[in-house]
């Protein structure tokens, strides 16, 4: 067995353990068997978790528990054969690798193989294209080849895009592909509102801003150049604060993104928002992003009430001007404020009922910035989608309750969990990973439950 040099010593020993007693076991098992452990476990064999792991789902749907206590469970992606592999955020519980694998040997829906591996720090992108494994830090996107129905890839990794600068706020760099040899990154800005001195009460903006440049957007570089740097990229959006949520959607050929909101207005502000009203605004914004696209940011923020784009009281806004934000790209979905939107993706899988293709998950990750206010969010919703790409009805809860005592908490450390990624495996199934524990839900439907209700 070639042994990969970033997997650590002890995991390294426990893999080839786990390896070998289940070799052993598919030897002496059925042809039956073999593909079970081999490909995606199939789905008439899982296990439902006791109160679906503490959540709530629609009638006909179930969740089994894939594993838990991993660490900060970031972005997750699923391989064909059903393997999984998570981005830590820092440090796991376990060990101070930057990736998760986990593979169920058995069908019933729990990881029973768990192997940390990585040294490339924390950070959040995760997904798979082209037979490869991508992911990244704060600072860069890298790639191991995936081969030979290995849980750990054996070879070294490659670095796509490097040199990202440190920043100290919203610095993930997720990523998502086209179907033209495209990879999309993320840079966020590093400010809340582009202020002369940050996060400072009645600080005016920066005009022009100059974190436009090079932060505050969505960059295309080529999926299969290595060593690019960002500078090698096209911005292909901006005015975007920070969009952690990230997916392009194939039924439609075009980039959807989730941005996170400004944050403070009561505090920066308060001769314009109270504390009801600095917990209400701005929305968190659904984008559908064609190329060249400014969606406003640091110069404007979207009332949900109002359903406009404002000018941000750091460019001589008062919570009723519109000014230069007249020409900002509207959201095509807003979501109430400072609900943290961490994932997206598209359902093109065939498990679930035919409503549900095509359509968005969302996995809102909440956030601190309704105090003194309850804090919300911590869910995952559906939002049904049009042949267009645009939604085709509202928003749906679908996936409640992880933050315990009813969905509200005073702040988010007292959240049970909090949604922050999402996947769907080759035969349908919803993945969700929380970053408070590290506990991963595999959520699929049962038509049978629902016929005997």
């Amino acid at each position: 067995m070639r042994t990969n040099f970033f997997l650590n010593t002890t995991h390294r020993k426990l893999l080839t353990t786990s390896l070998i007693a289940i070799s052993a076991l598919q030897f002496s098992c059925s042809n039956t068997s073999e593909q079970a452990s081999e490909d995606q476990p199939m789905s008439s064999k899982l296990t439902a978790a006791p109160d679906n792991g503490s959540i709530t789902l629609p009638d006909g749907f179930s969740a089994a528990l894939v594993a838990d206590d991993l660490g900060k469970a970031r972005h997750i992606a699923v391989n064909d054969n059903g393997d999984i592999y998570i981005k830590m955020g820092d440090a796991s519980l376990e060990s101070d690798s930057s990736i998760v694998a986990l593979r169920d040997t058995t069908g019933d829906g729990k990881a029973d193989i768990k192997t940390f591996f990585g040294s490339k720090g924390g950070g959040t992108g995760m997904a798979i294209h082209d037979n490869y494994l991508y992911f990244s830090s704060d600072t860069a996107v890298y790639r191991l080849a995936l081969n030979n129905n290995e849980l750990v890839p054996s070879g070294e990794p490659e670095t796509v895009i490097g040199g990202f600068p440190e920043q100290s706020q919203h610095a993930s760099k997720p990523v998502t592909f086209d179907n033209d040899g495209h990879i999309y990154v993320t840079i966020g800005a590093p400010a809340n509102a582009c202020q002369e001195e940050i996060r400072t009460p009645g600080s005016p903006g920066q005009d022009p801003c100059p974190l436009l440049e090079d932060y505050a957007g969505i960059w295309q570089f080529d999926a299969n150049k290595l060593n690019q740097k960002p500078s090698d990229g096209t911005r292909y959006a901006t005015g975007i604060r920070n969009a952690v949520a990230l997916d392009w959607d194939n039924s439609v050929d075009m980039l959807y993104a989730l941005q996170h909101g400004r944050d403070q207005l009561n505090t920066l502000w308060p001769k314009y928002f109270d504390d009801k009203a600095s917990a209400e605004l701005p929305a968190e914004e659904f984008f559908q992003i064609q190329q060249g696209d400014d969606f406003g940011w640091p110069y404007c923020f979207y009332n949900p009430e109002k359903k406009q784009k404002l000018l941000n009281p750091e460019y001589g806004g008062d919570g009723e001007k519109v000014g230069r934000c007249e020409d900002a790209k509207d959201p095509i979905m807003a979501f109430p404020a400072h609900w943290a939107p961490n994932d997206l993706v598209f359902y093109q899988g065939d498990m679930f009922p035919g409503e549900y293709k095509n359509g968005a998950f969302i996995a809102f990750h909440g956030s601190w910035n309704r105090a003194p206010e309850p804090q919300q969010g911590y869910k995952v919703v559906y939002v049904p989608m049009d042949e267009s790409g645009k939604p085709s009805g509202n928003y749906q809860q679908f996936a409640d309750q992880f933050a315990g005592n009813g969905g509200t908490v005073a702040s988010p450390s007292d959240a049970e969990f909090r949604p922050t990624g999402l996947a769907v495996g080759s035969d349908g199934s919803l993945y969700i990973t929380d970053d408070q524990k590290g506990r991963v839900w595999r959520v699929f439907y049962e038509p049978s439950k629902v016929a005997m209700r």
